[in-house]
Protein backbone atom coordinates (compact mmCIF):
# COMPACT_ATOMS: atom_id res chain seq x y z
CA UNK A 1 0.00 0.00 0.00
CA UNK A 2 1.24 3.70 -0.61
CA UNK A 3 1.78 6.15 1.48
CA UNK A 4 -0.07 9.81 1.23
CA UNK A 5 3.05 11.22 0.01
CA UNK A 6 3.38 8.58 -2.69
CA UNK A 7 -0.26 9.32 -4.16
CA UNK A 8 0.36 12.90 -4.65
CA UNK A 9 -0.56 14.53 -1.38
CA UNK A 10 0.76 17.67 -0.98
CA UNK A 11 3.35 17.51 2.65
CA UNK A 12 1.15 19.74 4.23
CA UNK A 13 -1.65 17.76 3.63
CA UNK A 14 0.29 14.87 5.13
CA UNK A 15 1.68 16.47 8.30
CA UNK A 16 -2.12 17.63 8.70
CA UNK A 17 -3.57 14.08 8.87
CA UNK A 18 -0.53 12.65 11.28
CA UNK A 19 -1.96 15.61 14.15
CA UNK A 20 -5.02 13.36 13.62
CA UNK A 21 -3.71 10.03 14.01
CA UNK A 22 -3.94 9.29 10.41
CA UNK A 23 -0.62 7.79 8.89
CA UNK A 24 -1.63 5.40 6.15
CA UNK A 25 -4.33 5.57 3.33
CA UNK A 26 -7.22 2.69 4.05
CA UNK A 27 -7.97 0.63 0.81
CA UNK A 28 -11.19 3.58 -0.78
CA UNK A 29 -8.54 6.14 -0.51
CA UNK A 30 -5.32 4.32 -1.48
CA UNK A 31 -7.64 3.49 -4.87
CA UNK A 32 -9.35 6.94 -5.52
CA UNK A 33 -7.19 9.57 -4.66
CA UNK A 34 -4.25 8.87 -7.53
CA UNK A 35 -7.21 8.58 -9.92
CA UNK A 36 -8.88 11.82 -8.61
CA UNK A 37 -5.65 14.05 -8.98
CA UNK A 38 -4.94 13.01 -12.38
CA UNK A 39 -8.50 14.43 -12.93
CA UNK A 40 -10.42 11.36 -13.60
CA UNK A 41 -14.20 10.33 -13.09
CA UNK A 42 -15.05 8.05 -10.09
CA UNK A 43 -17.85 5.46 -9.66
CA UNK A 44 -16.89 3.96 -6.04
CA UNK A 45 -18.54 1.87 -3.76
CA UNK A 46 -17.40 0.84 -0.29
CA UNK A 47 -18.41 -0.42 3.25
CA UNK A 48 -19.27 2.89 5.78
CA UNK A 49 -16.40 3.50 8.32
CA UNK A 50 -13.97 2.70 5.50
CA UNK A 51 -13.01 6.61 4.92
CA UNK A 52 -14.62 7.22 2.04
CA UNK A 53 -15.10 11.18 3.15
CA UNK A 54 -11.61 11.88 2.91
CA UNK A 55 -10.97 9.94 0.35
CA UNK A 56 -12.54 12.32 -2.33
CA UNK A 57 -11.62 15.60 0.24
CA UNK A 58 -8.24 14.78 0.34
CA UNK A 59 -7.28 14.81 -3.73
CA UNK A 60 -10.18 17.83 -3.94
CA UNK A 61 -8.50 20.30 -1.53
CA UNK A 62 -4.65 19.25 -2.88
CA UNK A 63 -5.63 20.74 -5.64
CA UNK A 64 -7.10 23.68 -4.83
CA UNK A 65 -5.94 27.07 -4.13
CA UNK A 66 -7.62 29.44 -1.77
CA UNK A 67 -9.52 32.99 -3.59
CA UNK A 68 -9.21 31.31 -6.77
CA UNK A 69 -12.21 33.64 -8.04
CA UNK A 70 -14.49 31.05 -8.35
CA UNK A 71 -15.89 28.04 -6.65
CA UNK A 72 -13.47 24.88 -7.53
CA UNK A 73 -15.29 22.19 -5.53
CA UNK A 74 -18.99 21.12 -4.77
CA UNK A 75 -20.00 18.04 -2.63
CA UNK A 76 -23.78 16.98 -2.84
CA UNK A 77 -24.91 15.53 0.25
CA UNK A 78 -28.66 14.20 0.46
CA UNK A 79 -28.99 15.07 4.30
CA UNK A 80 -27.87 17.97 6.74
CA UNK A 81 -26.18 16.09 8.66
CA UNK A 82 -23.47 14.49 6.52
CA UNK A 83 -23.52 17.62 4.83
CA UNK A 84 -22.32 19.02 8.31
CA UNK A 85 -20.26 16.53 9.14
CA UNK A 86 -18.40 16.45 6.05
CA UNK A 87 -17.90 20.35 6.60
CA UNK A 88 -16.32 19.47 9.56
CA UNK A 89 -13.88 17.31 8.30
CA UNK A 90 -12.96 20.01 5.35
CA UNK A 91 -12.17 22.29 8.01
CA UNK A 92 -9.95 19.79 9.80
CA UNK A 93 -7.51 19.30 6.83
CA UNK A 94 -7.70 22.90 5.69
CA UNK A 95 -4.34 23.66 5.85
CA UNK A 96 -4.11 25.56 2.31
CA UNK A 97 -7.30 27.97 4.07
CA UNK A 98 -9.49 27.82 1.44
CA UNK A 99 -13.07 29.02 1.86
CA UNK A 100 -15.85 26.66 2.64
CA UNK A 101 -19.60 27.58 2.33
CA UNK A 102 -21.75 25.00 3.98
CA UNK A 103 -25.20 25.05 2.92
CA UNK A 104 -28.13 23.13 3.98
CA UNK A 105 -32.39 23.75 4.67
CA UNK A 106 -32.82 24.82 8.08
CA UNK A 107 -30.15 26.63 9.06
CA UNK A 108 -30.53 30.74 9.13
CA UNK A 109 -31.31 32.03 5.37
CA UNK A 110 -30.38 35.31 5.78
CA UNK A 111 -26.50 34.02 7.41
CA UNK A 112 -26.14 31.57 4.41
CA UNK A 113 -26.82 34.57 2.01
CA UNK A 114 -24.00 36.71 3.95
CA UNK A 115 -21.97 33.90 3.11
CA UNK A 116 -22.15 32.90 -0.09
CA UNK A 117 -21.24 36.51 -1.36
CA UNK A 118 -17.69 36.12 0.03
CA UNK A 119 -15.10 34.73 -2.33
CA UNK A 120 -15.77 30.50 -1.92
CA UNK A 121 -14.03 28.08 -2.91
CA UNK A 122 -15.50 25.20 -1.50
CA UNK A 123 -19.47 24.42 -1.50
CA UNK A 124 -20.61 21.67 0.53
CA UNK A 125 -24.51 21.65 0.66
CA UNK A 126 -27.87 19.71 0.40
CA UNK A 127 -29.82 19.91 -3.04
CA UNK A 128 -32.65 21.49 -1.90
CA UNK A 129 -30.98 24.74 -0.46
CA UNK A 130 -28.24 24.58 -3.39
CA UNK A 131 -30.64 24.87 -5.94
CA UNK A 132 -32.77 28.15 -4.40
CA UNK A 133 -29.16 29.52 -4.32
CA UNK A 134 -28.66 28.86 -7.81
CA UNK A 135 -31.87 29.96 -9.07
CA UNK A 136 -31.60 33.46 -7.08
CA UNK A 137 -28.08 33.86 -9.06
CA UNK A 138 -25.95 33.85 -5.75
CA UNK A 139 -23.89 30.82 -6.48
CA UNK A 140 -22.53 30.14 -10.13
CA UNK A 141 -21.19 26.48 -10.87
CA UNK A 142 -19.23 27.77 -14.13
CA UNK A 143 -15.81 27.62 -12.74
CA UNK A 144 -16.32 24.43 -11.24
CA UNK A 145 -13.64 21.88 -11.33
CA UNK A 146 -15.00 19.01 -8.98
CA UNK A 147 -18.82 17.69 -8.28
CA UNK A 148 -18.43 15.01 -5.38
CA UNK A 149 -22.53 13.62 -5.22
CA UNK A 150 -21.84 11.69 -1.90
CA UNK A 151 -24.27 9.17 -1.07
CA UNK A 152 -24.90 8.99 -4.98
CA UNK A 153 -28.08 6.62 -4.13
CA UNK A 154 -29.83 8.08 -1.55
CA UNK A 155 -29.50 11.56 -3.51
CA UNK A 156 -30.43 9.75 -7.09
CA UNK A 157 -33.38 7.61 -5.90
CA UNK A 158 -35.10 9.76 -3.27
CA UNK A 159 -36.39 12.34 -4.48
CA UNK A 160 -33.57 14.98 -5.31
CA UNK A 161 -33.05 13.84 -9.14
CA UNK A 162 -34.20 17.10 -10.35
CA UNK A 163 -32.52 19.19 -8.27
CA UNK A 164 -29.36 16.95 -9.28
CA UNK A 165 -30.34 17.93 -13.00
CA UNK A 166 -30.56 21.67 -12.30
CA UNK A 167 -27.16 21.52 -10.73
CA UNK A 168 -25.57 19.55 -13.61
CA UNK A 169 -26.95 21.78 -16.22
CA UNK A 170 -25.85 24.79 -14.67
CA UNK A 171 -22.19 23.43 -13.68
CA UNK A 172 -19.04 23.07 -16.06
CA UNK A 173 -19.57 20.94 -18.45
CA UNK A 174 -15.40 19.91 -18.33
CA UNK A 175 -15.98 19.51 -14.29
CA UNK A 176 -14.49 16.18 -12.94
CA UNK A 177 -17.66 13.70 -11.05
CA UNK A 178 -17.19 11.19 -8.28
CA UNK A 179 -20.02 9.08 -7.06
CA UNK A 180 -19.80 7.62 -3.60
CA UNK A 181 -21.58 5.07 -1.29
CA UNK A 182 -21.89 2.17 0.76
CA UNK A 183 -24.21 0.57 -1.75
CA UNK A 184 -24.63 0.69 -5.53
CA UNK A 185 -27.55 -0.59 -7.18
CA UNK A 186 -27.61 -1.62 -10.73
CA UNK A 187 -30.25 1.31 -11.38
CA UNK A 188 -27.98 3.65 -9.72
CA UNK A 189 -24.99 2.63 -11.58
CA UNK A 190 -27.07 3.34 -14.66
CA UNK A 191 -27.76 7.08 -13.94
CA UNK A 192 -24.13 7.58 -12.65
CA UNK A 193 -22.53 6.08 -16.16
CA UNK A 194 -24.83 8.74 -17.46
CA UNK A 195 -22.83 11.60 -15.31
CA UNK A 196 -19.84 10.76 -15.37
CA UNK A 197 -16.59 9.92 -18.46
CA UNK A 198 -15.12 7.06 -18.79
CA UNK A 199 -15.64 6.88 -14.90
CA UNK A 200 -12.56 4.69 -12.64
CA UNK A 201 -14.76 2.25 -10.89
CA UNK A 202 -13.98 1.29 -7.37
CA UNK A 203 -15.35 -1.73 -5.23
CA UNK A 204 -14.26 -2.17 -2.07
CA UNK A 205 -15.13 -5.01 0.54
CA UNK A 206 -14.04 -5.05 4.03
CA UNK A 207 -14.01 -8.47 5.11
CA UNK A 208 -12.24 -7.48 8.05
CA UNK A 209 -15.29 -5.51 9.35
CA UNK A 210 -17.69 -8.55 8.69
CA UNK A 211 -15.31 -9.93 11.27
CA UNK A 212 -15.32 -7.44 13.73
CA UNK A 213 -18.88 -6.81 13.49
CA UNK A 214 -21.91 -9.64 15.30
CA UNK A 215 -25.27 -9.66 13.25
CA UNK A 216 -27.92 -11.20 15.74
CA UNK A 217 -31.60 -11.99 15.02
CA UNK A 218 -34.20 -11.18 17.76
CA UNK A 219 -37.61 -12.93 16.40
CA UNK A 220 -40.76 -11.67 18.36
CA UNK A 221 -43.87 -9.33 17.58
CA UNK A 222 -44.68 -5.78 17.24
CA UNK A 223 -47.25 -6.20 20.12
CA UNK A 224 -43.77 -7.41 22.54
CA UNK A 225 -41.00 -6.02 20.29
CA UNK A 226 -40.31 -3.14 23.40
CA UNK A 227 -39.85 -5.70 26.15
CA UNK A 228 -38.11 -7.94 23.97
CA UNK A 229 -35.57 -4.57 23.08
CA UNK A 230 -35.53 -3.48 26.77
CA UNK A 231 -34.64 -6.98 27.57
CA UNK A 232 -31.54 -6.86 25.74
CA UNK A 233 -30.55 -3.39 26.26
CA UNK A 234 -30.46 -4.50 29.99
CA UNK A 235 -28.31 -7.88 29.06
CA UNK A 236 -25.77 -5.41 26.90
CA UNK A 237 -26.00 -2.18 28.24
CA UNK A 238 -24.16 -0.47 25.01
CA UNK A 239 -21.73 2.26 25.60
CA UNK A 240 -23.41 4.14 23.07
CA UNK A 241 -26.55 2.73 20.52
CA UNK A 242 -28.86 3.78 17.82
CA UNK A 243 -32.30 2.21 18.01
CA UNK A 244 -33.59 2.30 14.46
CA UNK A 245 -37.51 2.98 13.51
CA UNK A 246 -39.13 3.13 10.57
CA UNK A 247 -41.28 6.33 10.77
CA UNK A 248 -41.14 9.09 12.72
CA UNK A 249 -44.31 8.63 14.68
CA UNK A 250 -42.44 5.35 15.51
CA UNK A 251 -39.26 7.10 17.11
CA UNK A 252 -41.65 9.53 19.48
CA UNK A 253 -43.62 6.33 20.91
CA UNK A 254 -40.57 4.46 21.55
CA UNK A 255 -38.76 6.97 22.96
CA UNK A 256 -41.45 8.23 25.28
CA UNK A 257 -41.75 4.38 26.63
CA UNK A 258 -37.82 3.83 26.93
CA UNK A 259 -37.67 7.09 28.71
CA UNK A 260 -40.81 5.81 31.02
CA UNK A 261 -38.62 2.80 31.86
CA UNK A 262 -35.84 4.65 32.64
CA UNK A 263 -33.46 4.55 29.82
CA UNK A 264 -31.08 7.60 28.96
CA UNK A 265 -32.86 8.09 25.33
CA UNK A 266 -33.10 10.82 22.59
CA UNK A 267 -34.89 11.09 19.83
CA UNK A 268 -33.99 12.20 16.67
CA UNK A 269 -35.45 13.10 13.13
CA UNK A 270 -36.51 15.16 10.66
CA UNK A 271 -39.18 16.96 12.22
CA UNK A 272 -37.08 18.12 15.09
CA UNK A 273 -35.45 21.98 14.01
CA UNK A 274 -32.15 21.79 13.17
CA UNK A 275 -30.93 23.75 15.33
CA UNK A 276 -32.15 21.04 18.32
CA UNK A 277 -30.71 17.89 15.94
CA UNK A 278 -27.37 19.99 15.93
CA UNK A 279 -27.17 20.07 19.58
CA UNK A 280 -28.49 16.19 19.79
CA UNK A 281 -25.90 14.73 17.36
CA UNK A 282 -23.17 16.36 19.27
CA UNK A 283 -24.78 15.44 22.67
CA UNK A 284 -24.36 12.13 21.21
CA UNK A 285 -20.46 12.27 20.07
CA UNK A 286 -19.75 13.67 23.81
CA UNK A 287 -21.16 10.18 24.91
CA UNK A 288 -23.89 12.58 26.67
CA UNK A 289 -26.75 10.00 25.26
CA UNK A 290 -26.49 6.36 25.28
CA UNK A 291 -29.41 5.60 23.21
CA UNK A 292 -30.68 7.69 20.39
CA UNK A 293 -33.61 6.68 18.82
CA UNK A 294 -33.68 7.84 14.77
CA UNK A 295 -35.71 7.04 11.51
CA UNK A 296 -33.09 6.68 8.67
CA UNK A 297 -31.75 10.28 9.10
CA UNK A 298 -28.84 8.45 11.09
CA UNK A 299 -28.32 5.56 8.47
CA UNK A 300 -26.31 7.71 5.99
CA UNK A 301 -22.73 8.90 6.95
CA UNK A 302 -22.64 10.24 10.33
CA UNK A 303 -19.37 8.66 11.85
CA UNK A 304 -19.97 9.03 15.61
CA UNK A 305 -17.02 6.98 17.73
CA UNK A 306 -17.63 5.09 20.22
CA UNK A 307 -21.28 3.55 18.93
CA UNK A 308 -21.22 0.05 20.04
CA UNK A 309 -24.49 -1.14 19.05
CA UNK A 310 -27.21 -0.94 16.44
CA UNK A 311 -30.56 -1.72 17.36
CA UNK A 312 -33.15 -2.32 13.96
CA UNK A 313 -36.29 -2.42 16.11
CA UNK A 314 -38.45 -1.70 13.27
CA UNK A 315 -36.52 -3.86 10.25
CA UNK A 316 -36.09 -1.36 7.11
CA UNK A 317 -37.97 -1.86 3.55
CA UNK A 318 -34.70 -1.91 1.55
CA UNK A 319 -31.78 -4.96 2.23
CA UNK A 320 -29.78 -1.64 1.40
CA UNK A 321 -30.67 0.70 3.86
CA UNK A 322 -29.81 -2.25 6.67
CA UNK A 323 -26.41 -2.21 5.44
CA UNK A 324 -26.04 1.50 5.79
CA UNK A 325 -27.44 0.97 9.12
CA UNK A 326 -25.43 -1.47 10.85
CA UNK A 327 -22.42 0.53 9.45
CA UNK A 328 -22.72 3.07 12.43
CA UNK A 329 -20.90 0.64 14.65
CA UNK A 330 -17.52 -1.70 13.84
CA UNK A 331 -15.89 1.96 12.50
CA UNK A 332 -12.15 2.10 12.78
CA UNK A 333 -10.76 -0.72 12.91
CA UNK A 334 -13.60 -0.85 16.48
CA UNK A 335 -15.84 -4.08 17.18
CA UNK A 336 -19.81 -3.57 17.58
CA UNK A 337 -22.75 -5.70 17.47
CA UNK A 338 -26.39 -5.36 15.55
CA UNK A 339 -30.00 -7.00 16.35
CA UNK A 340 -32.78 -6.91 14.14
CA UNK A 341 -36.08 -7.81 15.64
CA UNK A 342 -38.45 -9.38 13.09
CA UNK A 343 -42.39 -9.72 13.29
CA UNK A 344 -43.22 -12.99 11.18
CA UNK A 345 -44.48 -10.79 8.51
CA UNK A 346 -40.98 -9.16 8.20
CA UNK A 347 -39.72 -12.65 6.42
CA UNK A 348 -39.52 -11.22 3.05
CA UNK A 349 -36.89 -8.47 4.00
CA UNK A 350 -35.22 -10.60 5.97
CA UNK A 351 -34.71 -12.90 3.46
CA UNK A 352 -33.16 -10.10 1.14
CA UNK A 353 -31.15 -9.44 3.87
CA UNK A 354 -29.72 -12.49 4.58
CA UNK A 355 -29.39 -13.02 1.31
CA UNK A 356 -27.11 -9.47 0.67
CA UNK A 357 -24.92 -10.53 3.37
CA UNK A 358 -24.20 -14.16 1.83
CA UNK A 359 -25.18 -15.70 5.56
CA UNK A 360 -28.22 -15.99 8.04
CA UNK A 361 -27.85 -13.80 11.26
CA UNK A 362 -27.36 -15.36 14.22
CA UNK A 363 -30.77 -16.29 16.27
CA UNK A 364 -30.57 -14.90 20.36
CA UNK A 365 -32.74 -16.19 22.87
CA UNK A 366 -33.83 -14.06 25.38
CA UNK A 367 -35.76 -14.03 28.45
CA UNK A 368 -39.32 -12.88 27.67
CA UNK A 369 -40.79 -10.94 30.49
CA UNK A 370 -42.87 -8.03 29.89
CA UNK A 371 -42.87 -4.76 31.26
CA UNK A 372 -39.07 -4.70 31.29
CA UNK A 373 -37.23 -1.84 33.24
CA UNK A 374 -33.73 -0.40 33.18
CA UNK A 375 -31.75 -2.39 35.54
CA UNK A 376 -28.07 -0.86 34.85
CA UNK A 377 -27.06 2.01 37.07
CA UNK A 378 -28.19 4.96 34.89
CA UNK A 379 -25.56 7.38 33.11
CA UNK A 380 -24.67 10.61 35.90
CA UNK A 381 -26.88 12.87 36.13
CA UNK A 382 -25.73 15.36 33.96
CA UNK A 383 -25.69 13.12 31.25
CA UNK A 384 -29.61 12.14 31.72
CA UNK A 385 -30.46 15.77 30.88
CA UNK A 386 -32.92 16.18 27.60
CA UNK A 387 -31.59 18.20 24.45
CA UNK A 388 -33.66 21.40 24.42
CA UNK A 389 -33.98 25.06 22.57
CA UNK A 390 -35.78 27.86 23.43
CA UNK A 391 -38.78 26.86 21.56
CA UNK A 392 -39.14 23.43 23.68
CA UNK A 393 -39.44 25.43 26.49
CA UNK A 394 -41.82 27.98 25.29
CA UNK A 395 -44.28 25.02 25.14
Amino acid sequence: MYTFKDLGIKKEFVDCLKKSGIHTPTPIQDMSIEGIIQQKDVIAEAPTGTGKTLAFLLPMMNSMVSNNNGIQGLIISPTRELAIQISEEAQKINCNKINILTVYGGKEYSKQLKDSKNSVDLIIATPGRLVDFIDQGLIKLNTLKTLVLDEVDQILLMGFQKEVEVILKNSNKKRQTLCYSATLNTQVKKIAYKITKDPLVIKIEDKDKNDKMKKYLVETTDRWKIDALATILNDTNPFMAIIFCRTKARVDRIEAKLEERGYNVQKLHSDIPQIKREKIINSFKKAEIQYLVATDLASRGLDITGVTHIFNLDIPDKADTYIHRIGRTARAGEKGATYLFVDPKDKRVLSEIETLLGKPLEKVEYDRSRDVININDPLKKKYNKKIKTRSDERK
